[in-house]
């Protein structure tokens, strides 16, 4: 990899007539227009706001921009709690086994839950937080976006974590690292790669329900605010198609503007993290991070940010050295009882909380709810999981090569890289015109026809791990396969697929999590006047969300949370510990 290194600015340099070039003038320019856009369309969230008035949505081409900029506003925030999120559950999980067993069934829920469950919950509740503002809208359109970002990225960091080669764990321990000095040196470096793609995907799957998180229809509420989400909505609902290209159009253009400004940029960088003894010949480029290296403006912010983090990091390292030497050597017994006592009540609180609210919901679902009924939302389920099935084996079967063949070429990553991300970002809502008319004519029953609306949506998250860990493969290990002369299936066996295999469980996961998730958008096709319905879960729950029949949408949701946990308990976990106990690169 080609050293990146920021030019040294130093302040008798700036007093002794350092000058501007047109790339730093570029820059600065950027970063004003930047902080001008984000403070005006920060402004725009907090307008009054009136249930029974809601802002009104205008089909006209010209205001496609203003909510483009609206809805990547929303993302980016939506990503960065996403990326806290992350960061804190993943580790917490990762370091703590007592933890684990909680907090990982915990995440299998939360991602089972559908985004229009979430919406259901807490549209409400922010409505009621932000009283007369449609900052209480944005908080439910932006929360619904986290949604769908953050699982799958908890998960990817979380596996990174444990599956941190053998001998870097052992010279971190050697060197007496501290937790903190551990995260930043180790820990965070490992997992860059898996973490940029998983976050590529992570966004991507923010763009897939943006229509959903901008057009709520629950609970009898419709409420669309201003961005390209619900511009694509109210055209799929008007059979606008010119408005529907139009936004379509935008899309495009976004999410490749995005990629080459922001993903690019970071997967470039992040390629000097790869454990590697022998520097690859072809490593993945950047212009806007060349760009960006050339800027001395970039290079002063950095040197005076690196400073400031470098204090904090040493305090922090010293304030943690501090702390586990006081708690292990000097804190009483006692004291330490008494923290572990606290923390095990405040987390039965919360269970025992939970449970009464469970009765409660339970004894709405049995009152509103006959047998019948129950028995036919299970059989629903059903059919959903065996959809879920086949997307995940066709996916595997398709992508996995594909994966591979990307991740070995950075070349041809490149050029990859975009078209996978617009493929994995589009809405299923705007295939519809195309989709529906083709299931007409071609006769294809929605029952089948589903299962590949449901892939357009979540086959990526596998061919983006393995991507992700077919780039992690060092390339001395390559190359020492490629002097044995390691061929074909005895390549695959003995080295592509112990190295993809973590990776590779990590997309499997989401991808099945994103399946049912997806569902709910894919067994229900609708273009104009022309609706289609399949027989599944996923549809069962659209209906009963749009009609606002809470004891029918408690109990879906519970059916399709119990179907994930149960896949991931008895599948999912059996090959995370097979991922982390054999196929370990130490």
């Amino acid at each position: 990899m080609p050293n990146r290194a920021y030019p040294d600015i130093t302040a008798p340099q700036l007093r002794t007539g350092w000058r501007f070039g047109w790339v730093d003038i570029l820059v600065v320019l950027a970063m004003l227009l930047l902080f001008w856009l984000v403070f005006s369309l920060s402004g725009d969230m907090r307008v009054h706001f009136d249930e029974l008035h809601p802002p009104p949505l205008s089909l006209e081409v010209g205001m496609i921009p203003y909510y483009t900029a609206r809805t990547v506003l929303r993302m980016f925030i939506a990503f960065g709690a996403s990326l806290l999120f992350t960061f804190i559950w993943g580790y917490i999980a990762a370091k703590s086994p007592r933890a684990r067993k909680v907090m990982l069934p915990i995440l299998d829920i939360l991602q089972s839950v559908p985004v229009l469950g979430f919406l259901s919950i807490t549209v409400t509740g922010f409505l009621a937080l932000f009283p007369g503002s449609l900052l209480g809208v944005e908080c439910a359109s932006i929360f619904a976006v986290f949604t769908a970002q953050a699982w799958n990225m908890t998960f990817g960091f979380y596996h990174s974590l444990v599956t941190i080669p053998a001998e870097l764990s052992e010279a971190a321990s050697i060197f007496r690292l501290n937790r903190w000095q551990r995260f930043t040196t180790l820990e965070l470096p490992t997992s860059a790669i898996g973490l940029m793609w998983n976050s590529m995907m992570s966004f991507g799957g923010g763009w897939f329900f943006v229509a959903q998180s901008e057009a709520i229809t629950v609970l009898n509420k419709n409420i669309k605010l201003p961005g390209l989400g619900s511009y694509m909505a109210a055209a799929v609902e008007a059979g606008n198609t010119r408005a529907a290209l139009y936004a379509i159009g935008a899309m495009i253009f976004t999410i490749l503007l995005i990629d080459q400004l922001v993903w690019r940029p970071l997967v470039a960088w992040a390629e000097k993290f790869k454990l590697e003894n022998t520097e690859a010949k072809d490593s993945p480029q950047s212009w806007m991070l060349d760009l960006l290296q050339r800027s001395n403006v970039i290079g002063w912010l950095f040197q005076r940010i690196g400073r400031v983090v470098g204090r904090v990091s040493q305090r922090l390292s010293s304030v943690a050295s501090d702390v586990t030497e006081s708690v292990t050597r000097n804190a009483p017994t006692l004291f330490k009882q008494g923290l572990r006592v606290a923390l095990w009540l405040a987390i039965a609180a919360g269970i025992v909380w939970l449970v009464i609210d469970a009765f409660g919901v339970a004894r709405e679902i049995k009152t509103e709810m006959t047998g019948a009924a129950m028995l036919h939302v299970v059989w629903l389920g059903v059919l959903t999981f065996l959809r879920v099935l086949a997307m995940m084996i066709v996916a595997t079967l398709i992508w996995t090569p594909i994966g591979v063949w990307i991740g070995l070429r950075p070349r041809v990553a490149r050029i990859a890289q975009p078209l996978a991300q617009i493929a994995a970002s589009f809405p299923v809502n705007m295939t519809f015109p195309f989709i529906v008319v083709f299931f007409i004519t071609a006769n294809i029953p929605i029952n089948v026809g589903s299962i590949l609306l449901m892939a357009l949506g979540t086959q990526w998250y596998i061919l983006f791990n393995v991507i992700a860990g077919a780039m992690a493969i060092p390339t001395d290990l390559r190359e020492a396969a490629q002097m044995f002369g390691l061929r074909k299936w005895r390549l695959w066996k003995t080295v592509i697929i112990p190295a993809i295999f973590p990776f590779w469980v990590t997309g499997a996961v989401t991808a099945t999590g994103g399946a049912w998730n997806a569902s709910i958008v894919a067994e229900v096709a609708s273009w104009g006047n022309n609706k289609l319905v399949a027989d599944g879960l996923g549809a069962y729950i659209a209906q009963v969300t749009e009609k606002g029949d809470k004891p029918a949408i408690y109990f879906s949701i519970v059916v399709m949370s119990l179907f994930v946990v149960l896949i991931n308990r008895f599948l999912w976990r059996r090959l995370y510990a097979l991922a982390e106990h054999k196929f370990k690169l130490d």
